[in-house]
């Protein structure tokens, strides 16, 4: 449903900016499932999920579990003349390193492990309280921290990698799939589910009224 947004606000009312034009205007009040749109430019402001904190909790504790199991077993055994050499994550950002491509390690290691760690630990940290009926301390710069790292946990770009690597041994060994990569696959749909869901208007509005 459409809402367009009011142009005056009273005093101390809490006001909303439009991403694209900047417009400044009273915050819309709507419901679950509904969407205001900029009264100027007809952006989009503000939309309310029709899911809860809840469903994107689970949505988030489902992405660490695949997140232990990505990174900590076998992601490609590959069978070169009848010599099997299995890889992790883990071992891809380090064979990266020991080769002299310190740059690109780093790079890897940051958008395809560190980034999204801390982004699910995040989230974790704020929505299982507010679950809960209580704040942990600094919520609100945890929060903040989850949306910059928002960005920078890039596993799609990972995922392509690995792909174009496979295709490009694929007429030079045999490849196995191990669990890691079911999991790694799996963690990249949770992931982009996880941001679809969550309302990070709603997640602030709790936090600015709890104590």
């Amino acid at each position: 449903m459409r809402h367009d947004a009011p142009g005056q606000a009273e005093p101390h009312e809490p006001l909303i900016a439009c991403h694209d034009c900047d417009l400044l205007y009273p915050m819309p009040s709507i419901r679950k499932g509904e969407k205001a749109f900029c009264p100027r430019c007809g952006a989009l402001v503000l939309e309310r999920k029709s899911h809860g904190i809840d469903y994107t909790l689970a949505l988030a504790l489902a992405c660490l579990v695949f997140f232990v199991e990505a990174n900590f077993n076998t992601l490609l055994s590959m069978n070169i003349s009848g010599r099997v050499q299995t890889g992790s994550i883990f071992s891809g950002v380090r064979e990266l390193y020991l080769q002299g491509y310190w740059e690109i390690a780093v790079l890897v290691f940051v958008v395809s492990i560190l980034a999204p760690l801390v982004k699910i630990l995040c989230l974790c940290y704020v929505l299982l309280p507010m679950k809960l009926k209580f704040r942990l301390p600094k919520s609100i710069q945890v929060f903040k921290y989850y949306e910059i790292l928002h960005p920078w946990a890039m596993t799609e770009v990972y995922m392509l990698g690995i792909l174009v690597a496979i295709v490009k041994l694929g007429d030079l060994a045999t490849i196995e799939f191990g669990l890691a990569f079911y999991s790694f696959v799996a963690l990249m749909i949770f992931i982009a589910a996880t941001d679809a869901s969550l309302d990070d208007h709603e997640v602030w509005e709790r936090l600015e009224a709890s104590p």
